[in-house]
Parts: structure tokens; C-alpha cells; sequence
């Protein structure tokens, strides 16, 4: 069953589990959302629900968006997302989905924003070594080195390892096992990393390779 909810990267920690090994996780703090709109195969092709995360003033959003909230008779969300779920059909403007909807045990995919790291060098970018400390190569060791023949093909291949934009980008990481989930709190733990910084919006779901 497709499941789907927003939540906010607190940071990790480790469990210990019965055997006393350590299990390094992430905690996510899941919710509470409200289901916004709800879109369905009669008016829009397609079952799905729009939910809304974390409370913010009215004046902070545009408008339209604002008027969404207020024709759903909802407080403002500061995160607007949509979810294709097997139960959409079920729920209704206004229904509340909690980080209870997953269960330790469960397979997810939580997707992020990762970490920007601004204009980067090849080394921090792409994990090339230096070059060599040894004369007739300086100035400069930490450039990207030969770009290739001069005449033949006289041009740069595609995908070659530049400097450039790193980081910032969206990641899914895929199959993460759910180690536990505190539904008083809203928080779920997931072992392994998840992308992004402490503070940073994701977004779980079910994965797609169980």
C-alpha cells in the first residue's frame, strides 16, 4: 500500500536493539499534515492528496496560496506537497496523517535537499587526487589536469570531471528499514543517512523496491 507523509531532519543518533547492537539512525520528525486538496479520476485523471506541513502566518504566503488554505478551511502550511496514495480515494479535506501511518519495519524512500557545497575544486567534487608536488607542475596542485589531445579531438568530452556547482541537488535514498516510530512525538527513525541538513524538509514513502 502507497503510504506518503513530510517530515523535518532532526539529526542522528543510534539505537541499540535486543542483542545490543548498535544501529546508527536518522530521526525525522513526521508530521502531523493535513490532507489540503484531494484530487481524484473523475475531475483530475488521477487519485492523490496534497498535504500541508508545519504552521506559518498568512502573511508569509502569496494569495492563491493562502486562499487554498482558506477554501479548505485550514491553518497556512509552510510545505505544500502532493502524494499518489493507495487511500486517497478514503480521505478528506481536512484528515490528518500522522507518522504513525509507518510502522518499525517498514521499507521507505526518503528524498532531500542535499548539502550545497557552492562552486567546488575536481578534488572536493569528484574525489581526484592532487597532482604532483614535484617541480615544472606548480603553481597550481589542485587543478583538474590534462583536458585531452589537441588535435584530435581537439574539444573537451562530455562528462568530464570539471569544477563546478556541488551539492544542493535532490537525492532519494532508497529501501531505508524504519527502526522505530514514536507517535506521541511524531518522530520515526530510519537507520542509515538521509539527505540534507539538520532542519532540512523530506519526504517519506514506501519503497518502491519492496
Amino acid at each position: 500500500m502507497k503510504k506518503g507523509i513530510i517530515g523535518k531532519k532532526i539529526g542522528m543518533t543510534q539505537i541499540f536493539d535486543e542483542t545490543g547492537s548498535v544501529i546508527p539512525v536518522t530521526v525525522i520528525e513526521a508530521g502531523p499534515c493535513a490532507v489540503v486538496q484531494k484530487k481524484t479520476v473523475e475531475t483530475d485523471g488521477y487519485d492523490s492528496v496534497q498535504l500541508g506541513f508545519e504552521d506559518i502566518v498568512e502573511k508569509k504566503l502569496s494569495k492563491p496560496v493562502a486562499g487554498q488554505y482558506k477554501k479548505a478551511g485550514l491553518s497556512t502550511k509552510k510545505y505544500l506537497k502532493e502524494f499518489r496514495l493507495d487511500t486517497a480515494k478514503d480521505m478528506n479535506v481536512g484528515d490528518v496523517i500522522s507518522a504513525d501511518v509507518f510502522a518499525a519495519g517498514d521499507r521507505v524512500d526518503v528524498t532531500g535537499i542535499s548539502k550545497g557545497h557552492g562552486f567546488s575544486g575536481v578534488i572536493k567534487r569528484w574525489n581526484q587526487h592532487r597532482l604532483k608536488m614535484t617541480h615544472g607542475v606548480g603553481p597550481v596542485h589542485r587543478e583538474p589536469g590534462s583536458m585531452g589531445a589537441n588535435s584530435d579531438p581537439s574539444r573537451i568530452y562530455k562528462n568530464k570531471h570539471m569544477p563546478g556547482q556541488f551539492g544542493n541537488v535532490q537525492i532519494t535514498v532508497q529501501n531505508l528499514n524504519v527502526v522505530k516510530v514514536d507517535a506521541e512525538k511524531n518522530l520515526i527513525a530510519v537507520k542509515g543517512a538521509i539527505p540534507g541538513a539538520k532542519g532540512g524538509i523530506v519526504f517519506i514513502r514506501n519503497t518502491v523496491k519492496g
